[in-house]
């Protein structure tokens, strides 16, 4: 696949209050590299992806991360610590006073768009600062074809200035960088931050809204792929967990890794044009698809280099989270266009630090209305400052940092859509066996990779007494046999060899999650809560 090129072609911008820049329109992925190379903000690597350094921030901001208070969202937002209410009025002296620091720039202008189905595109015009942040964009977003640019008329505008610092004593931000959401106006502002996550996951924060408010489609945050009798898989995990590694199959072809919407039709579209992975630690031996990816076209950001400008991937001098961004077509065994039909599977995964819940095992539809909403993961030594020993990790809908409605309100909807299509739910552990974080060990690839693969060829039977065993802490339903297996191995009890310490570690564990369920439970049906732990103790 080529890059289309329209570098000869500027754009005014005067209709965005941007006045007198010097604004380079649709760059093909080359052109930026070149440019990102030439103003000294990036090096080309030993691999020919370039890498650039994103400064004070390389992650997110969620306590920086506002949505606009007005007639749309007033009533259907879910406002609190992750959905942050800005004033209409602040929201538009911050406008003015960004565009303003723009114009007479040189910037970088992009039509593209985001939802791969037709029936749901929503086309993107985005404004940087920066030439790699428009590559960025070029990357992870979807690529209209030259006649499609032709008629092309914008629904969300994207403004990214980095090196633009509000005032928040007068512009009503808590610091100096931001990234709002206006409804109304259809604008994502970002400012004061050079980490390129907050442009994609500004767009998608905006079609977790819109999606299931205006189209009754429910937006997920997860990788999904499809296998050569058509049925769809879908992976559903936070950071660490293995959604980009286990969606990822050579047998399969992947859809996406990141986002995705399920629509009343049974088909599941991928939100994005590429993938945004993380490459600490990676290796082609661990990772190759992720690896592969990493030529001329991706984005490597706050790696390390060394004097050959090899990356090292495992030094963290910069920041644990070490990323790419590539375009899709950087992998081969892909679905094109990247849209789904009959979804059938669904796994939950989750790195279990404590080591008590099954490595597989299958949910009820309020069981996975439960465990959707909870999106449990565990934080291990070493992961934060302070962490010495495994603490439970809820992130509701797997995603919560990008949903801007009320998590049951996803999770009812997923309810929904597990009945009419049919779907079977599965909760996998990635995590420990044998014991907790620093006495058992972490499960084994192999291992999960083969009762993934039993469930996509129904070898792992239908619901029956005889094939599964119903946890006594948790009611989930753990099979008994898995092909390529051990079966001690799919009883998390039988692998601690100690019952009484066993069980103590399931009920810590059980009544995390119940403490947790609270803040959740005057806005939950009783179907829901019903898929909780169902023990408290001996």
């Amino acid at each position: 696949m080529t890059n289309n090129t329209f570098s000869t072609k500027t754009i005014s911008l005067n209709q965005y209050g941007i006045k007198n820049a010097k604004a380079h329109y649709q760059l093909s992925s080359d052109e930026l590299h070149e440019e990102t190379i030439k103003k000294g903000q990036g090096v080309e690597t030993s691999l020919g992806a370039i890498a650039v350094n994103t400064g004070e921030f390389t992650g997110r901001s969620p306590q920086d991360r506002f949505i606009v208070k007005d007639s749309i969202t007033e009533d259907k937002i879910w406002w609190g610590d992750i959905n942050i209410p800005f004033e209409p009025a602040a929201f538009d002296t911050l406008y003015d006073k960004v565009v303003d620091y723009l114009s007479e720039k040189e910037i970088y202008v992009r039509d593209a768009y985001a939802c791969a189905d037709e029936n749901y595109k929503l086309n993107i015009r985005v404004i940087n600062e920066y030439p790699w942040s428009n590559m960025f964009a070029h990357n992870m977003f979807l690529r209209p074809t030259e006649v499609e640019l032709e008629g092309f008329n914008e629904e969300w505008l994207v403004v990214n200035a980095p090196g633009f610092m509000a005032n928040p004593e007068i512009d009503g931000t808590r610091q100096h960088n931001f990234a709002i959401l206006n409804f109304e106006k259809k604008i994502a502002l970002i400012g004061g931050t050079g980490y390129t996550g907050e442009i994609k996951k500004g767009i998608f924060s905006a079609l977790n809204f819109i999606l299931p408010v205006f189209k009754n489609t429910l937006p997920m945050h997860c990788s999904a792929n499809i296998g050569k009798n058509g049925e769809t898989a879908i992976f559903f995990g936070l950071s660490g967990t293995g959604k980009t590694t286990l969606s990822a199959d050579p047998e399969r072809k992947l859809i996406g890794d990141d986002e995705h919407g399920w629509t009343n039709e049974n088909t599941v579209f991928n939100f994005e044009g590429g993938c945004y992975a993380k490459v600490i630690d990676l290796s082609e031996e661990k990772e190759p698809d992720i690896y592969r990816a990493i030529k001329k076209g991706a984005i490597l950001e706050n790696v390390v280099l060394d004097e050959n400008k090899n990356v090292d991937f495992e030094d963290t001098t910069i920041t644990q989270n070490t990323r790419v961004s590539y375009p899709i077509y950087h992998i081969d065994n892909i679905q094109v266009p990247s849209i789904g039909k009959n979804p059938k599977n669904i796994f939950f995964l989750t790195a279990d630090a404590f080591g008590v819940l099954p490595p597989i095992s299958k949910l009820t539809p309020s069981q996975a209305a439960y465990h959707f909403i909870s999106g449990y993961t565990a934080k291990v030594a070493g992961t934060e400052a302070g962490v010495t020993e495994p603490v439970p990790s809820f992130s509701a809908c797997f995603g919560a940092p990008f949903m801007p409605l009320h998590p049951t309100a996803y999770a009812e909807m997923l309810s929904e859509k597990m009945k009419e299509s049919g779907v079977n739910v599965w909760l996998v552990n990635t995590g420990w066996s044998g014991g907790q974080y620093g006495v058992g060990k972490r499960m084994a690839l192999k291992y999960t990779r083969a009762m993934i693969a039993a469930v996509l060829d129904g070898a792992l039977g239908d619901y029956t007494y005889e094939d599964y065993h119903i946890h006594s802490v948790f009611g989930v339903a753990q099979p008994r046999k898995c092909p390529g297996v051990p079966d001690a191995i799919l009883s998390p009890r039988t692998t601690w060899n100690d019952d009484q310490k066993y069980y103590e570690t399931a009920f810590k564990l059980s009544n995390a999650f119940r403490e947790n369920f609270k803040k959740f439970e005057s806005y939950a049906n009783e179907e829901i809560r019903r898929g909780g732990p169902q023990r408290y103790g001996f």
